[in-house]
């Protein structure tokens, strides 16, 4: 028995799915350059020039929903880690991209740099629930024209997981295209082995940004998959009901499937969520409040209503250090998205709106998958896990310490033994100097970071990689 959940019926998704298209046909797109505008014109689309707006009709919806893949593999530079979506559990993604880290040793809150990265990259490197990594932080000590591209070559020389970021111009293409190229060989394998994606986020309500929307036409040619990952937040920049902000979000997310589907029909693209919420009594936005995870959840099962690939921000908190705070709002933020079976959850390892990197709660984010991954497996009914006759065995009064069932449960399975979670007796624990799990995160931090990296780079690639950039802080500049 899965224990699992679904948010919306049948009624309600087709609801959204109609809503959605009215909103596309009626209201439009705004598109601040004129290369997609010209696209969808050309392929149906009514543009209104003055406006820079494209209405789109459904039959170009339908179209771009028939010729999009409806399986993925995220490659990796190590093809171990290698992700099929559709996936029957969920796997994780490292956060990104927040402006400040927690530094490991001083507990300083300050601006995030490309050693901050370095470090996420190979924390995250180390935890088994995850799959895609996103730059933690933003790289404040890298030049700010090229920045985008030191954070995405420093994920590809710490980590051989998937890499996830996303660039902000056409000028940034060739150089991450030469990048992946110095890596993997040839664009040939660039398409094929599809070790990063870019993520595209529409701006809330209804507006592509015209340089990224551009710059991602020209990714579309060497099959880079496209998670699109809208962000409205009910009240400000959606109409302020969960309902309204989801078709919304459904609306901008089937407007950028259109747009990349125009331009090379099959090209891969992720449907995805990052929807937030507002505190009403200041404005704050929130990521770690129910309404987030609720609209979040509500759009992974358009995801799967649509029979994409989805990605749903989760496992989110708004507090603003590491302790019960964090993990109350994680656990919430994690387990409906768990139950309602969402591919790839993004949120580890962040803390603050998604805004402050802290390593050791990448460890303990790891631990919370494993707590909701276990939840999801449920009870298990199966011939094999029958073990009544024990009853008779042992009969009325007895304990059953003794029957060799017992004995093989702890490496059944069906028991999560907690990697970071103390279960000692109370002077045990006393004893242990009361450790907590981010005092066990600690440990294993200090470990990872004192072992050599996993999977490096040939010096000589890892050299290229850095002339390339030097090339792109003079001429980007």
């Amino acid at each position: 028995m899965i224990f699992q959940a679904s948010l919306l019926s049948t009624d309600e998704k087709h609801r959204i799915h109609a809503e959605s298209l009215r909103i596309l046909a009626e209201v439009g797109v705004k598109i601040t350059h004129d290369a997609p505008l010209r696209l969808l014109e050309a392929h149906g689309a009514r543009v209104d020039w003055d406006a820079k707006t494209a209405r789109i009709p459904e039959t170009m919806v339908a179209r771009a929903l028939e010729t999009v893949p409806k399986t993925l593999t995220l490659g990796a530079r190590n093809p171990q880690h290698a992700f099929a979506m559709p996936s029957p559990v969920s796997a994780y993604s490292l956060d990104g991209t927040g402006t400040y880290a927690l530094d490991f040793e001083t507990g300083e809150r300050r601006y995030g740099t490309r050693r901050d990265i370095e470090l996420g990259a190979r924390i995250f490197q180390a935890m088994d629930t995850g799959v895609m990594v996103w730059p933690p932080t933003c790289a404040s000590d890298a030049p700010a024209a090229s920045r985008v591209l030191h954070e995405f070559i420093t994920l590809l020389k710490f980590t051989s997981k998937h890499c996830e970021h996303e660039l902000h111009s056409i000028e940034e293409v060739p150089y991450l295209i030469e990048a992946l190229r110095l890596i993997l060989g040839s664009e040939d394998a660039i398409r094929e082995q599809k070790i990063v994606s870019v993520t595209y986020c529409p701006v809330a309500p209804l507006v592509h940004e015209g340089p990224m929307c551009a710059a991602y036409l020209e990714l579309v040619e060497y099959d880079i998959p496209i998670l699109v990952l809208p962000m409205p937040a009910p009240g400000t920049t959606a109409p302020a009901s969960l309902y309204s902000s989801v078709c919304l979000a459904t609306a901008e997310a089937l407007s950028s499937l259109v747009i990349f589907q125009c331009a090379r029909p099959g090209s891969p693209q992720i449907f995805g969520s990052a929807a937030g919420a507002v505190d009403f009594r200041n404005g704050n936005f929130l990521e770690g409040a129910p309404e987030m995870v609720l609209q979040t959840a509500a759009m992974a099962e358009m995801g799967r209503f649509y029979n994409l690939p989805n990605t749903a921000a989760g496992c989110l908190t708004d507090a603003k250090t590491p302790g019960p705070d964090a993990l109350l709002e994680k656990l919430l933020t994690t387990i409906p998205l768990v139950m309602a079976g969402v591919d790839i959850i993004e949120g580890l390892g962040e803390i603050e709106s998604s805004q402050t990197l802290v390593l050791e709660q990448l460890v303990v984010d790891n631990e919370i998958a494993h707590l909701c991954r276990r939840l999801r497996e449920g009870v298990d009914c199966s011939p094999a896990r029958d073990f009544n006759a024990d009853l008779a065995k042992f009969g009325p009064g007895g304990n059953f310490l003794a029957s060799r069932n017992t004995l093989k449960a702890p490496r059944g399975g069906e028991f999560y033994l907690p990697r970071l979670i103390d279960r000692s007796p109370y002077e045990a624990w006393l004893g242990l100097s009361k450790p907590d799990v981010y005092t066990k995160a600690r440990d294993v931090v200090r470990g990872i970071l004192e072992s050599p990296v996993v999977d490096p780079l040939p010096d000589a690639v890892t050299q290229s990689l850095d002339d390339l950039l030097a090339e792109a802080d003079k001429s980007l500049a």
